[in-house]
């Protein structure tokens, strides 16, 4: 069964999105072995210099690298990354399964984005949009394209 690894910085406190991340992650035991794993989020002051966000995301950086399985094809979430269609997220998904190791990790940052470290170890750069989402509500979207990648490559109507 292909493993999926949800790196995430920072903790969900909303009900209503730990309720959401449940349910995908509930759909998505019939497909894949999915593991999410938070990384807490280095504090910073209300308004931090330059060189306070590079620290953090430094320090975040570490605990994300140590956390990623050797072979595994990385996908991090940023503002430069590629926008994919949910049929060619579904390819890549399947791309993993057949040619690659079978073990996809997804990471997503805190409010400050990834450190460069971070995106270099990645295979995809992926955006989900030009526009700017909370990270606890890409959460909730990453899991559901996840899901709807697995329902494409099984032929199902759930994406029309």
């Amino acid at each position: 069964m292909q493993k999926i690894t949800l790196i995430t910085v920072g903790k969900l406190k909303e009900d209503y999105y730990k309720e959401a991340c449940n349910e995908y992650a509930k759909r998505l035991s019939a497909f894949c072995d999915l593991s999410m794993v938070e990384i807490p989020q280095e504090q910073l002051p209300p308004n931090p210099s330059a060189g306070q966000v590079t620290a953090a995301l430094e320090s975040e950086a570490d605990q994300i690298l140590s956390k990623i399985p050797k072979n595994a094809d990385v996908v991090t979430l940023c503002v430069e990354g590629k926008l994919y269609s949910s049929e060619q997220l579904a390819e890549a998904v399947e791309l993993n399964v057949n040619i690659g190791s079978g073990n996809m990790v997804f990471i997503i940052g805190g409010s400050f984005g990834l450190s460069e470290r971070v995106k270099a170890a990645s295979k995809i750069r992926l955006s989900f949009s030009k526009m700017t989402f909370p990270h606890r509500l890409a959460r909730v979207m990453l899991l559901e394209q996840i899901y709807r990648a697995f329902q494409i490559n099984a032929g199902s109507k759930y994406h029309k």
